[in-house]
C-alpha cells in the first residue's frame, strides 16, 4: 500500500534493523536539551502566544487560541437564569465525567456527601479513556516515592509545585491498591506480582498497565463504581458559568443542555472542576490525541471568577502521534511501544535519539529531524519518522506485540498495516495541558474558596512537562483528594445568596482593556466545518 518512495525508506529501516537494535543511543546533556527545546519545541515559538490583558494572570502569555477564550464574552448575562429556584441542590457539584471527576465522586459519596456529576458528553467520554501506556507508582523494592519525585521533578524542568508533586508520588502506591481493590485488571506475572516497565524519563520500572488499554480499564472500573453507587450523572449537559455566593465562594454552576440549549441552575456547597484538557483547541494547528470535548472549559470557567492559572503557556506534544494513514492522523501511539523496545528511526534508516528521552525532548527531536535536518518521510499529508515496531518482537519474542500492545496492533491493522512486520510513521500530536488552575495540596484553588480542581485542569503538579504515566496517577490522587476535601468543606459551609455579578464585572474589564472580540466562551466543542481550524 506504500508508494515507491515509502518502500525505499522502509527498506533502509529494515536493512539497518539488526544494527539499530544493538545500538545504544547516548542521552542528551542538559545543555543539549535546553538548546533543542528553545529552537524546536512549540512552547518556545513566541509569535504563537498572546499577552493576557485582563484577569488574575494579566500580563502573562498563553497560547493565542487560549487567550481568545479566556478574554471572550460569557455565553449568558446575569438575568438569563433565575438563581432563586435552582434545578439541582447538592453538597458537591462535579463538573466533568472523566477519571478525576469519577474518583472525586466516589470519595465524596463515601464521605456521605450528596454528590452530582455533570458532563457535556457522557461519563467516560474523556482523555482518561484514551490513555494507553500505564500509571506510575513506586511500589517495588528497588524504588521509592523519593526516586519517583526526582524523576518527575527533573522531567518537569524543576518547575513543579513541590507540595503537589510530593503528594502525587507519596500517594501513588495506595492509589494503585485502591484501583486494584475496585477491580482494575492490571498486568500481572503468574505469581500475581504486577508487571512494571520503564517510561520516558524514569529511572525505575514503575509503569503499571492493563496491556495498552490502561486508561479504558481504569475508566471502566470507575464508571461502574459511580453507577453502582447510584451517584446522579447528568449527561450531555455543560457547565457554562460558575455561580458564586455573596461571600465570593463557589456555590454552583449554570448548566446548558447540549441538545436543547435549555439553561439550568445547579446550587452546591462546593464545586469541583474536572473538565480535562485542551487538545481540541488545536494550538498552532497541531493534530490531537484528545477526546472530542477537550476544549479547556475548566480554565475559562475558573478564570472568569478570579481563579489563577499556573503554567498555562506550557503544553505537551506527545512525540508519537500517528502520521499515517490520514484516517488516524494525530491518534496516540503509546510510549509503551518504545518502552518495549521500538526505536525512532529517520527516513534514511538512522536512529537519531534515545527512545526514552522525556516527551518534550523527543517531540522537539522529531520536529528537528523532519525540518532542519531534512530526514523526515513525506506521508502525503505532512512529514513523519519511523517507529520501528518490528524491533519489539526481535527483542521480546513472537507474540509480544499482541500480548502487550493489542490496541496498537488493531488500530493499524484496520488500515492494512501489520506493526509486527513493518514500522509505522509518527509525528508529535497535541496531547496534554501541562498548565491549569493553581491549587493548594487539598485541591482548592488558591484564591476562590470552595472551588476545587482535579485532573488535567490543574497546573503545577508536573511542572512544565509531564512524564508518561503520571497523568493517570494524578487524576486518581487529586481526584480522590478533591472529593474527600470538597465533602469535608461542604459539611462546614452555609451557602449565601447566589450571584452572577462576576459576569458583568468581567465584561467591564474586557471593555476597559479595549479588547474587541466576537468570541464567546467556554468553547464547549470544536468546529470542524472550516478545515483551517484543524
Amino acid at each position: 500500500m506504500y508508494s515507491e518512495k515509502f518502500q525505499k525508506s522502509i527498506a533502509a529501516v529494515e536493512a539497518a534493523r539488526e544494527k539499530n537494535i544493538a545500538l545504544e543511543p547516548e542521552r542528551m546533556t542538559a545543555k543539549q536539551k535546553e538548546d533543542l527545546l528553545a529552537e524546536y519545541h512549540p512552547d518556545y515559538k513566541k509569535d504563537e502566544f498572546a499577552e493576557l490583558k485582563i484577569g488574575p494572570n494579566k500580563g502573562e502569555k498563553v497560547p493565542t487560541e487560549l487567550a481568545e477564550m479566556l478574554q471572550a464574552h460569557s455565553r449568558i448575562t446575569a438575568d438569563s437564569v433565575n438563581l432563586s429556584k435552582p434545578d439541582y441542590d447538592v453538597d458537591v457539584l462535579i463538573i466533568g465525567g472523566g477519571g478525576a471527576g469519577a474518583s472525586a465522586a466516589i470519595e465524596a459519596n463515601e464521605a456521605g456527601a450528596d454528590v452530582m456529576i455533570v458532563t457535556k458528553l457522557r461519563i467516560g467520554d474523556a482523555n482518561t479513556m484514551m490513555a494507553e501506556g500505564g500509571i506510575q507508582a513506586a511500589d517495588k523494592p528497588n524504588d521509592s516515592p523519593a526516586i519517583h519525585f526526582v524523576d518527575a521533578f527533573g522531567g518537569g524542568h524543576f518547575a513543579a509545585k513541590r507540595d503537589l508533586l510530593s503528594k502525587l508520588v507519596c500517594d501513588a502506591p495506595e492509589a494503585i491498591q485502591w484501583l486494584s481493590n475496585l477491580g482494575v485488571e492490571f498486568d500481572k506475572d503468574a505469581d500475581g506480582t504486577m508487571i512494571t516497565t520503564h517510561g520516558g524519563g524514569t529511572s525505575r520500572k514503575r509503569m503499571h498497565a492493563a496491556k495498552d488499554y490502561s486508561g479504558a480499564e481504569i475508566m471502566r472500573t470507575l464508571r461502574d463504581e459511580v453507577l453502582n453507587r447510584n451517584i446522579p450523572v447528568v449527561d450531555f449537559t455543560s457547565a457554562i458559568e460558575l455561580i458564586l455566593d455573596e461571600n465570593g465562594n463557589a456555590a454552583g454552576a449554570v448548566l446548558m443542555n447540549m441538545e436543547t440549549k435549555e439553561l439550568l441552575v445547579a446550587k452546591a456547597k462546593t464545586v469541583i472542576i474536572a473538565t480535562g484538557g485542551a487538545g481540541r483547541m488545536h494550538y498552532q494547528g497541531f493534530p490531537t490525541s484528545n477526546h472530542y470535548g477537550a476544549t479547556a472549559d475548566g480554565l475559562v470557567l475558573g478564570y472568569r471568577v478570579g481563579a489563577k492559572l499556573l503554567y498555562a503557556e506550557t503544553l505537551q506534544y506527545h512525540p508519537t502521534g500517528a502520521a499515517y494513514p490520514e484516517q488516524i492522523f494525530g491518534a496516540l501511539v503509546t510510549e509503551k511501544v518504545r518502552s518495549l523496545g521500538a526505536k525512532l528511526v529517520n527516513g534514511n534508516g538512522e536512529v537519531f535519539m534515545h527512545p526514552l528521552e522525556t516527551r518534550d525532548v523527543a517531540a522537539a527531536s522529531i520536529i528537528r529531524e523532519c525540518g532542519a535536518r531534512g530526514n523526515g518521510v513525506d506521508t502525503g499529508n505532512g512529514l513523519g519518522v519511523w517507529l520501528d515496531t518490528p524491533m519489539i518482537e526481535k527483542i521480546g519474542g513472537e507474540g509480544t506485540i499482541e500480548k502487550r500492545i493489542p490496541a496498537m496492533m488493531r488500530m493499524f491493522e484496520k488500515y492494512g498495516i501489520d506493526i509486527r512486520k513493518e514500522p509505522i510513521l509518527v509525528y508529535p500530536t497535541l496531547h496534554y495541558q501541562n498548565g491549569g488552575l493553581d491549587i493548594t495540596p487539598d485541591g482548592m484553588t488558591t484564591n476562590v474558596k470552595n472551588l476545587f480542581v482535579a485532573g488535567e485542569a490543574v497546573g503545577g503538579i508536573h511542572g512544565k512537562n509531564r512524564l508518561m504515566g503520571n497523568s493517570l496517577l494524578d487524576i486518581i490522587v487529586f481526584g480522590r483528594s478533591a472529593g474527600i476535601n470538597a465533602a469535608k468543606a461542604a459539611k462546614e459551609t452555609t451557602v449565601g445568596n447566589l450571584t452572577l455579578d462576576h459576569i458583568a464585572k468581567f465584561e467591564n474589564e474586557i471593555k476597559s482593556a479595549g479588547i474587541e472580540t466576537d468570541s464567546v466562551s467556554p468553547k464547549l466543542l470544536p468546529n470542524y466545518t472550516n478545515q483551517n481550524n484543524i
